[in-house]
C-alpha cells in the first residue's frame, strides 16, 4: 500500500475544516472541490461564473503546482453547479486553462446550493509522474 501524502500550498484557500487542500496516494493526486475564494482575503470574488471560475481554476493551478503537477496532468474533473444556464460560460473559462493540452474527462452537475453561496466549484483527479 502507498503511503499518502497531504499537499498545500498559500496560493490557494487554505482548508475550512477537516480536510486537506490535496492528498496523493496509489500515483494520483486528488483535489478538494475548490470554491472562487480569494487565498488573500478568504472571500468569495466578487464577479458572475466567468470571474468564479477564473478564480477556481487558479486556485487548482496552485494547488497542482504544489504537487508538482499542471493541468496536462489532470485526468477528471467534477464541476458542481449552481445554475446550469452558466455552463456555456463557464465552460469558454475552463477551457482557456486546457489550450493545447488533452482536456481530461469531466463530468458536470446541478445541485442546490453550494458553500458561501458559491455558484462553482471543481475537484480534480491528476496523475503523479
Amino acid at each position: 500500500m502507498s503511503a499518502r501524502k497531504i499537499h498545500s500550498t498559500k496560493n490557494a484557500p487554505g482548508a475550512i475544516g477537516s480536510y486537506s487542500q490535496a492528498v496523493s496516494a496509489a500515483g494520483l493526486l486528488f483535489t478538494a472541490g475548490q470554491v472562487p475564494l480569494d487565498p488573500a482575503t478568504g472571500k468569495l470574488v466578487d464577479g458572475g461564473i466567468r470571474e468564479q471560475t477564473t478564480r477556481v481554476m487558479e486556485n487548482l493551478q496552485g494547488i497542482l503546482g504544489a504537487a508538482g503537477l499542471g493541468f496536462g496532468d489532470v485526468i477528471k474533473a467534477t464541476v458542481f453547479m449552481a445554475d446550469m444556464g452558466d455552463f456555456s460560460d463557464f465552460n469558454e473559462v475552463y477551457g482557456r486553462y486546457f489550450e493545447g493540452l488533452e482536456p481530461p474527462a469531466r463530468s458536470a452537475f446541478q445541485v442546490a446550493a453550494l458553500p458561501l453561496g458559491a455558484g462553482i466549484e471543481i475537484e480534480m483527479i491528476a496523475r503523479l509522474p
